[in-house]
Protein backbone atom coordinates (compact mmCIF):
# COMPACT_ATOMS: atom_id res chain seq x y z
CA UNK A 1 0.00 0.00 0.00
CA UNK A 2 1.50 3.56 -0.63
CA UNK A 3 1.82 5.60 2.09
CA UNK A 4 -0.10 9.11 3.03
CA UNK A 5 1.83 11.27 1.63
CA UNK A 6 0.11 9.24 -2.07
CA UNK A 7 -3.02 10.26 -0.86
CA UNK A 8 -3.96 14.23 -2.32
CA UNK A 9 -5.95 16.64 -0.02
CA UNK A 10 -9.60 16.87 -1.13
CA UNK A 11 -10.62 17.68 -4.22
CA UNK A 12 -10.61 21.45 -5.83
CA UNK A 13 -14.17 22.42 -5.85
CA UNK A 14 -15.24 24.34 -9.33
CA UNK A 15 -16.75 27.64 -8.95
CA UNK A 16 -20.11 28.62 -10.99
CA UNK A 17 -20.55 27.35 -14.55
CA UNK A 18 -20.24 30.12 -17.47
CA UNK A 19 -23.95 29.25 -18.30
CA UNK A 20 -24.96 30.15 -14.57
CA UNK A 21 -23.04 33.35 -14.85
CA UNK A 22 -24.43 34.67 -18.27
CA UNK A 23 -28.08 33.69 -16.54
CA UNK A 24 -27.31 35.53 -13.44
CA UNK A 25 -25.61 38.52 -15.76
CA UNK A 26 -28.94 38.21 -17.48
CA UNK A 27 -30.84 38.73 -14.38
CA UNK A 28 -29.30 41.68 -13.32
CA UNK A 29 -29.55 43.77 -16.72
CA UNK A 30 -33.08 43.01 -16.43
CA UNK A 31 -33.30 44.43 -12.81
CA UNK A 32 -31.68 47.70 -14.21
CA UNK A 33 -33.25 48.20 -17.17
CA UNK A 34 -37.04 47.30 -15.19
CA UNK A 35 -35.73 49.98 -12.87
CA UNK A 36 -34.68 52.71 -15.54
CA UNK A 37 -38.25 52.18 -17.48
CA UNK A 38 -39.61 52.59 -13.96
CA UNK A 39 -38.17 56.16 -13.37
CA UNK A 40 -38.96 57.60 -17.02
CA UNK A 41 -42.61 56.63 -16.55
CA UNK A 42 -42.91 58.65 -13.16
CA UNK A 43 -41.18 61.29 -14.37
CA UNK A 44 -44.67 62.16 -16.25
CA UNK A 45 -47.05 61.57 -13.16
CA UNK A 46 -48.40 64.19 -11.58
CA UNK A 47 -46.73 64.51 -8.06
CA UNK A 48 -49.31 62.04 -5.40
CA UNK A 49 -50.67 63.74 -2.70
CA UNK A 50 -48.34 62.24 0.26
CA UNK A 51 -51.03 61.22 3.40
CA UNK A 52 -51.04 62.43 6.94
CA UNK A 53 -48.51 62.36 9.17
CA UNK A 54 -50.89 61.50 12.26
CA UNK A 55 -50.97 57.83 13.62
CA UNK A 56 -53.10 56.54 15.79
CA UNK A 57 -52.29 56.71 19.54
CA UNK A 58 -50.09 53.59 20.70
CA UNK A 59 -50.46 51.71 23.82
CA UNK A 60 -47.70 50.21 25.64
CA UNK A 61 -47.80 46.82 26.36
CA UNK A 62 -48.25 45.53 29.84
CA UNK A 63 -46.19 42.21 31.65
CA UNK A 64 -42.90 42.07 31.69
CA UNK A 65 -40.62 41.47 28.52
CA UNK A 66 -39.14 38.19 27.94
CA UNK A 67 -36.53 36.85 29.17
CA UNK A 68 -33.07 37.11 27.03
CA UNK A 69 -31.86 33.81 25.49
CA UNK A 70 -29.76 31.67 27.44
CA UNK A 71 -26.31 31.14 25.59
CA UNK A 72 -27.37 27.45 25.25
CA UNK A 73 -30.17 28.40 23.62
CA UNK A 74 -28.87 31.16 21.35
CA UNK A 75 -27.12 30.27 18.45
CA UNK A 76 -25.73 33.37 17.66
CA UNK A 77 -23.76 33.47 20.92
CA UNK A 78 -21.74 30.24 19.77
CA UNK A 79 -21.16 30.72 16.08
CA UNK A 80 -20.02 34.67 17.13
CA UNK A 81 -17.15 32.96 19.30
CA UNK A 82 -13.86 31.23 18.24
CA UNK A 83 -15.33 29.43 15.21
CA UNK A 84 -12.40 26.25 15.47
CA UNK A 85 -14.44 25.22 18.77
CA UNK A 86 -17.15 24.00 16.12
CA UNK A 87 -15.16 21.83 14.36
CA UNK A 88 -15.15 17.91 14.81
CA UNK A 89 -11.66 16.83 16.49
CA UNK A 90 -9.51 14.95 15.19
CA UNK A 91 -10.13 11.42 16.02
CA UNK A 92 -7.76 9.24 18.08
CA UNK A 93 -4.16 7.60 16.61
CA UNK A 94 -4.90 9.84 13.12
CA UNK A 95 -2.24 12.35 11.90
CA UNK A 96 -2.73 16.17 12.11
CA UNK A 97 -3.11 17.06 7.88
CA UNK A 98 0.01 19.54 7.07
CA UNK A 99 -1.06 20.20 3.93
CA UNK A 100 -4.32 21.99 5.04
CA UNK A 101 -4.63 25.22 3.49
CA UNK A 102 -4.40 28.56 6.28
CA UNK A 103 -2.90 29.28 9.79
CA UNK A 104 -3.66 27.79 12.67
CA UNK A 105 -6.78 26.45 12.06
CA UNK A 106 -8.19 29.73 9.93
CA UNK A 107 -8.41 30.17 6.11
CA UNK A 108 -8.83 33.91 5.03
CA UNK A 109 -11.02 34.65 1.83
CA UNK A 110 -7.60 34.54 -0.72
CA UNK A 111 -6.62 30.92 0.80
CA UNK A 112 -10.01 30.04 0.25
CA UNK A 113 -9.91 30.84 -2.84
CA UNK A 114 -7.29 29.60 -3.70
CA UNK A 115 -9.07 26.13 -3.97
CA UNK A 116 -11.12 26.78 -6.59
CA UNK A 117 -10.15 25.89 -10.15
CA UNK A 118 -10.45 30.16 -11.03
CA UNK A 119 -9.09 31.59 -8.07
CA UNK A 120 -9.39 35.11 -9.05
CA UNK A 121 -13.66 34.69 -10.11
CA UNK A 122 -13.57 33.13 -6.78
CA UNK A 123 -12.26 35.65 -4.97
CA UNK A 124 -14.80 38.30 -6.43
CA UNK A 125 -17.69 36.01 -5.97
CA UNK A 126 -16.54 35.52 -1.86
CA UNK A 127 -16.71 39.38 -1.90
CA UNK A 128 -20.26 39.43 -3.32
CA UNK A 129 -21.44 36.81 -1.16
CA UNK A 130 -20.18 38.83 2.19
CA UNK A 131 -17.65 36.05 3.18
CA UNK A 132 -16.51 36.40 6.68
CA UNK A 133 -14.19 33.90 7.74
CA UNK A 134 -13.49 30.41 7.71
CA UNK A 135 -11.89 27.26 9.95
CA UNK A 136 -10.74 24.36 8.61
CA UNK A 137 -9.52 20.95 10.50
CA UNK A 138 -7.99 18.01 8.58
CA UNK A 139 -6.33 14.66 9.53
CA UNK A 140 -5.16 11.35 7.84
CA UNK A 141 -4.64 7.92 8.38
CA UNK A 142 -2.67 5.06 6.75
CA UNK A 143 -5.02 5.38 3.81
CA UNK A 144 -7.23 7.90 3.52
CA UNK A 145 -7.95 12.03 4.60
CA UNK A 146 -10.22 14.17 5.91
CA UNK A 147 -10.79 18.28 5.84
CA UNK A 148 -13.65 19.90 6.94
CA UNK A 149 -14.48 23.41 6.66
CA UNK A 150 -16.87 26.02 8.10
CA UNK A 151 -17.44 28.70 6.08
CA UNK A 152 -19.01 32.12 7.96
CA UNK A 153 -21.15 34.85 6.21
CA UNK A 154 -22.15 38.31 6.89
CA UNK A 155 -25.69 38.07 5.45
CA UNK A 156 -26.27 41.22 5.79
CA UNK A 157 -28.10 41.56 2.10
CA UNK A 158 -27.45 38.07 0.89
CA UNK A 159 -27.49 34.37 1.70
CA UNK A 160 -24.04 33.59 1.38
CA UNK A 161 -23.87 29.86 3.46
CA UNK A 162 -27.13 28.64 1.76
CA UNK A 163 -25.62 29.87 -2.18
CA UNK A 164 -22.23 28.81 -1.28
CA UNK A 165 -23.85 25.30 -0.41
CA UNK A 166 -26.20 25.34 -3.20
CA UNK A 167 -23.37 25.87 -6.31
CA UNK A 168 -20.88 22.80 -4.25
CA UNK A 169 -23.89 20.95 -5.07
CA UNK A 170 -24.67 21.88 -8.62
CA UNK A 171 -21.16 20.78 -9.33
CA UNK A 172 -21.38 17.43 -7.12
CA UNK A 173 -24.41 16.67 -8.96
CA UNK A 174 -22.31 16.56 -12.37
CA UNK A 175 -20.41 13.77 -11.25
CA UNK A 176 -21.33 9.81 -11.24
CA UNK A 177 -22.01 8.68 -7.93
CA UNK A 178 -24.21 7.66 -5.24
CA UNK A 179 -25.62 11.17 -3.14
CA UNK A 180 -27.99 10.82 -0.02
CA UNK A 181 -29.39 13.55 2.14
CA UNK A 182 -27.49 14.76 5.12
CA UNK A 183 -29.74 13.47 8.51
CA UNK A 184 -30.76 16.48 10.24
CA UNK A 185 -30.75 18.81 7.36
CA UNK A 186 -33.55 20.14 4.91
CA UNK A 187 -31.10 19.83 1.53
CA UNK A 188 -27.78 19.15 2.88
CA UNK A 189 -26.33 16.45 0.66
CA UNK A 190 -22.97 13.97 0.66
CA UNK A 191 -21.74 11.87 -2.33
CA UNK A 192 -19.62 9.45 -2.64
CA UNK A 193 -18.14 9.11 -6.66
CA UNK A 194 -17.44 5.58 -8.30
CA UNK A 195 -14.04 6.58 -10.38
CA UNK A 196 -11.16 7.54 -8.73
CA UNK A 197 -8.61 10.38 -9.43
CA UNK A 198 -5.60 9.14 -10.81
CA UNK A 199 -2.43 11.25 -12.09
CA UNK A 200 1.10 10.07 -12.76
CA UNK A 201 2.89 9.41 -9.99
CA UNK A 202 -0.18 9.19 -7.59
CA UNK A 203 -2.12 5.82 -6.62
CA UNK A 204 -5.68 6.20 -7.99
CA UNK A 205 -7.72 7.55 -4.74
CA UNK A 206 -11.33 7.52 -4.00
CA UNK A 207 -13.34 10.73 -3.38
CA UNK A 208 -16.22 11.49 -1.51
CA UNK A 209 -18.09 14.75 0.31
CA UNK A 210 -20.73 16.34 2.56
CA UNK A 211 -22.26 20.11 1.48
CA UNK A 212 -24.68 21.84 4.00
CA UNK A 213 -25.69 24.77 5.75
CA UNK A 214 -27.09 25.79 8.94
CA UNK A 215 -27.70 29.51 9.45
CA UNK A 216 -25.00 31.83 8.27
CA UNK A 217 -22.45 28.48 8.38
CA UNK A 218 -21.46 26.48 5.02
CA UNK A 219 -20.16 23.41 6.02
CA UNK A 220 -17.69 21.11 3.65
CA UNK A 221 -16.28 17.98 4.32
CA UNK A 222 -13.84 16.16 1.45
CA UNK A 223 -12.45 12.42 2.26
CA UNK A 224 -10.28 10.92 -0.34
CA UNK A 225 -8.95 7.43 0.18
CA UNK A 226 -7.32 4.45 -1.87
CA UNK A 227 -10.58 2.75 -1.28
CA UNK A 228 -14.34 3.60 -2.00
CA UNK A 229 -15.62 5.79 1.05
CA UNK A 230 -18.33 4.17 2.32
CA UNK A 231 -21.65 5.72 2.81
CA UNK A 232 -21.59 5.38 6.60
CA UNK A 233 -18.18 6.91 6.48
CA UNK A 234 -19.30 10.28 4.92
CA UNK A 235 -22.86 10.89 6.48
CA UNK A 236 -21.51 9.97 10.08
CA UNK A 237 -18.87 13.13 9.54
CA UNK A 238 -21.65 15.49 8.21
CA UNK A 239 -24.17 14.62 10.71
CA UNK A 240 -21.85 14.60 13.76
CA UNK A 241 -20.40 18.00 12.33
CA UNK A 242 -23.87 19.76 11.28
CA UNK A 243 -25.14 18.65 14.94
CA UNK A 244 -22.29 20.77 16.45
CA UNK A 245 -24.06 23.65 14.48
Amino acid sequence: MSPVADVPAAPRQRRRGRTAALIAGAAALGIVAGTCAGYLVQADREPTRLPSLSQPKLTQAEGEAPEPLSAARDRRVRTDGDLRKLLLKKPRGAKTADWLAGDDGWMDMAAYAETFEEPVGAFGELVSNEFRRAAVVGWEDDDSAVEIRLLQYRQEESSGAAERTEGGKYWADLEDGDSWVVPGTEDGMAYAYEDAESEPGYVPVYTAEALAWRGDIAMEIFVSGTRPISKKTILSLAQRQMERL
